[in-house]
């Protein structure tokens, strides 16, 4: 299975404050790490969003450097000409903000203009429709054109986009940085439970999209679920599951978890898991067997759900699953 990777690839949110900033600012400045070396707490991609009053979102460095970038881009939004900065960054630094050790950072920072608005609905919609983009900059003109993901004319440019990860590129226009945004991980939970409702919670914060399947509706509350995505069925319009979707049956009730886990087992979802104990899983598998699917499609059911960890009640159960999740997104072993 490809790697998911689910935080190496740009960040969203800076592109959508940036679009909102536009309407009120004729210049702001886009920083984003093009290249990084040694402890890096924010991959490349990374971006930071500044107004000409100071304000700013996102983050370049984890706190490292971000009031030089912040202060550059001012100088950046007032001649409208970008510029590429090199920062290396000393252990004692890097310890205060956190970071194990030091590193090498490289950083562009390119003025964003009304002009630029279409490009950023474009990555925006991309987002909503969970359709992947990809944008080239050069670095030394801030010459900007959107990429078809599969059919880019360069091979350099094609194997940068395959690679699915953002970086640098030498072309013969000169190098040009490949920033590709591909949809967010998709978490499906079957059964709006208590554990549910740590696991969206969790999994929201580390950037997945979660989605609550329930069709009893004392159990789909606002209250317990704020504004996660909840639906009633699996045959809901506005629901599609693909590559880069989790399915996670967590009902308690079997014959909703039999639902969840047929639609996991038909789709290309990258991850199926299913609570319950040895002796519940084998009466699910009987079940699931009778129902036409094959051991080879049963294997891919990660069951009892989670990584080994020893955990007890809803919370711990939920880290676990998020952890097992998150290893199988990664390809690690």
């Amino acid at each position: 299975m490809n790697r998911v990777e689910p935080q190496r690839l740009a960040a969203v949110e800076p592109i959508s404050t940036a679009r909102h900033w536009l309407e009120s600012f004729d210049t702001i400045g886009l920083a984003t790490v093009v290249s990084a070396w040694g402890s890096a707490p924010v991959p490349v991609g990374g971006q930071l969003v500044v107004t000409p009053d100071g304000r700013f979102e996102g983050s370049v460095s984890g706190g490292c450097v971000e009031v030089d970038v912040i202060t550059e881009a001012q100088d950046v939004i007032a001649s409208a000409k970008p510029k590429v900065l090199e920062f290396g960054i000393a252990n004692d630094v890097a310890w205060r903000a956190g970071l194990p050790c030091g590193g090498t950072i490289k950083v562009f920072i390119e003025p964003l203009q009304h002009s630029d608005r279409g490009l950023l609905d474009l990555i925006l919609d991309a987002r909503r429709s969970r359709h992947g983009v990809a944008i080239a900059t050069n670095l030394e003109t801030a010459e900007r054109r959107l990429v078809d993901l599969q059919s880019a004319a360069d091979p350099k440019l094609m194997a940068q986009i395959s690679s699915g990860e953002s970086g640098v590129v030498t072309l013969a226009e000169g190098e040009t940085f490949v920033l590709v945004w591909m949809p967010s991980v998709r978490l499906v939970l079957a059964g709006a439970t208590h554990i549910s409702q740590v696991l969206a919670d969790i999994a929201s914060r580390v950037g997945y999209d979660v989605t609550v399947v329930e069709p009893r509706p004392a159990f789909a509350t606002t209250k317990r679920f704020g504004a996660v995505t909840v639906i009633e069925t699996w045959t809901d319009p506005s629901f599609t599951i693909d590559d880069r979707t989790a399915i996670v049956a967590l009902s308690h009730a079997a014959h909703l978890d039999d639902e969840a886990l047929a639609a996991a087992l038909r789709s290309d979802c990258f991850y199926v898991g299913a609570l319950g104990s040895k002796k519940t899983h084998a009466a699910r598998l009987e079940r699931l067997r009778a129902d036409g699917f094959a051991d080879h499609q049963l294997e891919r059911i990660h069951a009892p759900v989670g990584l080994a960890i020893g955990a007890k009640g809803p919370a711990e159960i939920a880290v676990s699953i998020l952890a097992e999740i998150v290893k199988v997104a990664r390809g690690a072993n």
